[in-house]
């Protein structure tokens, strides 16, 4: 029988990442994002807010501790996860969970959605100063070269 188990969401930090780690040193970081979900019909449909609980495990979880504070859109990637535990009453408690496998900002900071306030991710690689529409230009005296067709494409 097969299976899929995927959840992506996007949404906002409902209070600042709580980043612990366990006995053995990993690191976890415990969030709660606030996602909107519209329903109804028509020209006006409503607009209600749903709240889920995500966990981040090992960097992932550091990037979020680091990076993300409330208010900050996030967009996570993962899947859901359930819990079972007796709490100190006695009573069984069951707690469904969105176990985050991959977290990315939710908005750019350049367009104010979200990022106030919060340190400026690390820049790697190559950024490119814009991200508009490339031109290209071409000369009456460019040349191009012609490659010859030998067959050997390994595809």
């Amino acid at each position: 029988m097969a299976s899929f188990n995927k959840v992506i969401l996007l949404g906002n930090m409902v209070a600042d990442p709580e980043l612990r780690q366990t006995p053995s040193g990993t690191s976890v970081c415990s969030f709660r994002i606030a996602v909107g979900r519209r329903f109804g019909r028509g020209n006006e449909p409503e607009q209600n807010t749903d709240f889920f609980t995500v966990n981040a495990w090992d960097k992932t979880a550091e990037f979020v501790s680091r990076y993300f504070k409330k208010g900050s859109a996030i967009l996570v990637c993962g899947s859901l996860q359930n819990r079972s535990w007796t709490d100190n009453q006695g009573q069984k408690r069951n707690v469904t969970e969105i176990r985050a496998d991959e977290v990315t900002f939710g908005s750019s900071a350049s367009n104010g959605g979200g990022q106030q306030g919060a340190p400026e991710a690390p820049q790697q690689g190559y950024t490119p100063s814009s991200y508009s529409t490339p031109s290209f230009q071409s000369s009456p005296s460019a040349s191009f070269e012609d490659i010859p067709d030998d067959g050997s494409l390994p595809f």
